[in-house]
């Protein structure tokens, strides 16, 4: 599946180098039910052509007519969407939401062009990359985001952005649980991948939005199947894929990594892991184990709900001690 937002990029890097201005929208801030989560983009140019999405369509809609009009001249904006008060919009969302959406006027010039393929690097996962606006000039720059947190980073005269590549989900073996999290992961908006060679296991498994691999997922991992946005779990109980999937994973720049077992269960496997695979202690350190947060889940349901909060919790930046 190809992220959106790399859809988006690709395609405002294709009008600029046509000579074509654009116009590319980030929401911001989202208040009460919203469809579009922050840093979700939309891009139109000159002619009308848009891509992207920043809410169900009332809000393109509005917006793209009021482009046509010549409004949006200033080289950035920020909009409000749903209240009523702000003059350049003229929605209110029907779920009664509210979007702030980040408003930025392109010409087509070699400096944005340079621009939009450093941020279509970044959606590929060659790196992330924070993305910084100046709202008073428009002014962009670009660093490398070695640390994970909110997608948005607000202030009173800038904002930053986290741009990288559609977070993954990869699934290291099947298992009721390992269903449960790709029915969730789905939900939440993850590239879910499945690896797993045993066919007999696999044998009339459906897994809607789900892509399944018939391979090890070690093999996976070391051709390269993780990225610094992929969340790596193992959940199967069998040492054969779960500790081979943890050796190769640490050797990633996955930004959570877990394996399912008890507490005494996981030493065990973090002894194998050092005797066998000679994992350091930095490596070991990296690996959730026992996987997800303490919710005294004992159903897979439940287990996966434990697991998918934990890595949004790792995601979002959020230290344990915070909860």
């Amino acid at each position: 599946m190809q992220h959106l937002d790399l859809q988006v990029v690709r395609r405002a890097l294709e009008w600029s180098v046509a000579g074509q201005r654009i116009w590319l929208c980030t929401v911001l801030t989202t208040y009460g039910s919203a469809p579009r989560a922050p840093g979700s983009l939309l891009a139109v140019n000159e002619s009308g052509q848009w891509i992207g999405s920043l809410s169900g369509g009332c809000v393109e809609e509005d917006f793209l007519e009021r482009v046509a009009e010549g409004a949006f001249l200033e080289a950035v904006s920020v909009v409000r969407y749903g209240e009523g008060d702000d003059p350049r919009s003229r929605v209110s969302l029907p779920c009664g939401g509210i979007l702030d959406v980040l408003v930025e006027k392109l010409d087509a010039d070699c400096a944005v062009q340079a621009h939009l393929r450093e941020l279509e690097s970044a959606l590929l996962g060659q790196r992330r990359l924070l993305r910084e606006v100046d709202l008073a000039s428009g002014a962009r720059t670009l660093f490398a985001d070695r640390q994970q947190g909110a997608r948005i980073e607000r202030e009173i005269d800038r904002v930053r952005i986290r741009i990288g590549a559609a977070q993954r989900l990869l699934l290291a073996g099947y298992s009721s649980v390992a269903q449960a999290c790709a029915e969730f992961a789905v939900g939440l908006g993850f590239e879910v991948i499945l690896c797993d060679p045993r066919d007999e296991v696999l044998e009339g498994v459906v897994l809607s939005g789900v892509e399944i691999r018939r391979q090890l997922p070690s093999v996976f991992i070391a051709d390269g199947g993780c990225h610094r946005d992929t969340a790596v779990v193992a959940l199967t109980h069998d040492p054969r894929i779960d500790d081979l999937a943890m050796m190769e994973a640490v050797r990633t720049e996955a930004f959570y990594i877990g394996v399912m077992g008890s507490l005494q269960t996981s030493q065990k496997r973090f002894e194998r892991l050092r005797r066998i695979g000679g994992l350091s202690e930095a490596e070991l350190a990296r690996i959730h184990a026992p996987i997800g947060l303490n919710l005294g889940s004992k159903t897979p349901a439940e287990i996966a709900l434990a697991v998918l909060a934990d890595i949004l919790r790792i995601r979002s930046g959020i230290a344990r001690d915070q909860l």
